[in-house]
Parts: C-alpha cells; sequence; structure tokens
C-alpha cells in the first residue's frame, strides 16, 4: 500500500514543482504545496505501519513515535489559540511602537475577530429559530472558513515565492519597490529594501538597477532619487542605477519601471519587503511582466499587520472570482438546509 502512496506523493512533487517552474505567482503554488505535505504525510503513515512489526521490538522508537504524535496533536489543537494570542500580542506591539492608526489596528482587529469566530460564533448556532436563521448561520459559517482558508493559502504562497536557492540569477534588471521617505531621508523600511538591490546588485554584475518611486505627500524629493542617494553613500555602483521618478503605487513602479528597460530583457527581479512580494508579483503577472520577487526583511510585529493589510489588497484585485465561489456555495449549502 505504501507504494500507491509513494505513487501519488510524487505526482503531487511533479505537480508543485511544475507550477513552481511554470508559473509560481499563484495561490496554486501554496495549494500545491500543502497538498504535496499532506501526501508526504500520508505516506510516512503508511511506512510506519509497513514496518510495524520492527517498530515494535524497538520499544525506544515506539516511544519517540508517541510523543512526536502526541506534539503534533497538542499543536494541532492549540494552533488557533497560539494564532489568536500571537496577533493579539504583536497587534499591541504595533500599536505602542507605530501609533494608534486604523491601519495599525490590523492585527488586533484579526485577533478579536478571529477569537470571536472561535468562541462566541458557535453558542449563536444554539440561538436559531427558524430556517431563515439557520441558513444564515451556514452562508456566514461557510463564508468565514473560506476567507480563512484563502488567507491560509496566500501566506503560504507568499513564503514559498520568498524562497530560492541562489541569488545569481543573470539578471537584466533589478527594480527596487519605493516606500515613503520623511522629507529627504529612507526609513528603515526603504533602507532595508535598498541594501536588498544592492546585495543583488552585487551577485548579479551585469544587472542594472532601478529605484522606483516617485514623490508623495511630505517628500521633499522622488523617492527614487533619496534611494539612489542611499545606496551610493553605501558603496553601490552608481553607474549602474537608473531612476523612475513618476510612480505613486505599486501597480505604477512594475509599470512605469518596465517602460524604462530594453524591451529584450527577459531576466527581471523585484525587491520590496518580503511581506509585500506575493502581492508585487501578482501585480507583476497581470501586468504580463516575467519577474522572481526577493524580499527584504522587517520586524515582526510589522509583518504580520501588513500581511493582513496585503492579503486585503489581494482580496480587492480578485474579490469577484471569490464573491461566486462565496454565493455559489453558501446558496448549494442553504439549499439542503
Amino acid at each position: 500500500m505504501w507504494q500507491f502512496a509513494l505513487i501519488i506523493f510524487l505526482i503531487s512533487f511533479c505537480i508543485f514543482a511544475g507550477i513552481m517552474i511554470r508559473e509560481p505567482r499563484t495561490l496554486w503554488s501554496g495549494v500545491s504545496f500543502f497538498v504535496m505535505m499532506i501526501c508526504l504525510a500520508v505516506l510516512a503513515l503508511f511506512v510506519l505501519s509497513e514496518h510495524a512489526g520492527w517498530l515494535a521490538s524497538h520499544e525506544l522508537v515506539i516511544w519517540i513515535l508517541n510523543i512526536l504524535l502526541i506534539l503534533a496533536v497538542l499543536c494541532i489543537i492549540a494552533f488557533p489559540g497560539i494564532l489568536v494570542l500571537i496577533f493579539f500580542v504583536e497587534g499591541i506591539k504595533m500599536i505602542r511602537h507605530e501609533g494608534m492608526k486604523p491601519a495599525n489596528m490590523l492585527s488586533m482587529l484579526f485577533s478579536v475577530l478571529l477569537f470571536a469566530y472561535l468562541a462566541v460564533w458557535p453558542m449563536v448556532r444554539g440561538l436559531e429559530r427558524n430556517t431563515w436563521g439557520t441558513r444564515l448561520y451556514t452562508v456566514i459559517s461557510f463564508a468565514a472558513v473560506y476567507v480563512l482558508s484563502l488567507m491560509a493559502m496566500y501566506s503560504l504562497s507568499a513564503i514559498v515565492n520568498l524562497v530560492h536557492l541562489k541569488k545569481r540569477r543573470n539578471a537584466d534588471y533589478i527594480v527596487v519597490l519605493g516606500a515613503g521617505i520623511l522629507g529627504e531621508k529612507v526609513t528603515p523600511l526603504l533602507a532595508a529594501r535598498i541594501e536588498k538591490g544592492m546585495e543583488l546588485m552585487r551577485c548579479n554584475p551585469g544587472a542594472r538597477v532601478i529605484m522606483s518611486g516617485g514623490q508623495g505627500p511630505g517628500e521633499d524629493i522622488p523617492e527614487s532619487r533619496a534611494m539612489a542617494a542611499y545606496a551610493a553613500e553605501h558603496g553601490g555602483d552608481a553607474n549602474r542605477i537608473l531612476m523612475e521618478q513618476e510612480s505613486v503605487s505599486t501597480e505604477e513602479n512594475l509599470l512605469f519601471s518596465r517602460n524604462m528597460m530594453d524591451k529584450k530583457a527577459s531576466k527581471i527581479i523585484i525587491v520590496t519587503t518580503a511581506y509585500h512580494v506575493f502581492r508585487a508579483l501578482i501585480l507583476a503577472r497581470q501586468q504580463g511582466i516575467k519577474c522572481v520577487g526577493f524580499g527584504a526583511k522587517t520586524k515582526w510585529y510589522f509583518t504580520l499587520n501588513a500581511l493582513i493589510r496585503e492579503f486585503i489588497g489581494y482580496l480587492s484585485l480578485t474579490w469577484k472570482r471569490h464573491a461566486i465561489v462565496i454565493g455559489a456555495a453558501a446558496s448549494m449549502l442553504a439549499a439542503f438546509r
């Protein structure tokens, strides 16, 4: 039986590898990776059952496997609570460090809503009094599970697209996406992007670097000028740096930077903060730009909050598709209640 499980795992591995080679900038990268891991777990169980006789004669191995199994079960059971706690604590840190702004409260809001869904929402079912109440409960429950699953796959896809075996890609262009500056000063978040771009520039000696960012409110100069100056001050080769000074959004960063490139350029690297890479890649794909993305690190509490914001941004790009899925599935579920 384990041979059949092995074949299924190999098929899932080939599907995942094919997606990563052909087009990793979709949720299918995360979905296929998740399915592959499930297939691997099933294969491991079959292999263990196949060697049950040998395991039975090795008490120490049995103890180790039992301990690992107990730990795995406890992690699965405790995971929702741990997730709520992490987002709540990191949400407090975000507010303390960045201020009480609506955009900084996403981690806190997510933890509260998740707690309400896990702890409070199940009790609502006991208050149902009629068929319409049952149907409404079913529709809302399905929508919540769907969005949470979608968020999990989005996060997994984002992580998968951040993994690179090498930095040397023989790139033609490296595009560093801008972020806000203070007057003429580069912020720590933007500095991390520039430094990652310079690191990749050293690994790809034939690449030109495009600093992309226009001038926004509260900025004395275009972001790209501040970025280029920062790179030059920290050892960057000014002769290989170009400045795109008109964009005011990620979409324009990509579009205007592509217009500056040689049309024959085929190897492009996008550099931004880690949590922003996947959505930038999705936008690049929509514009027909073939590229890979590298992420710069930032503080953990900021990453969690920004990841929720990025997911909301993804939903704004694809809401029609998901609304159709939720509507169709919820209608079917409600009809059978």
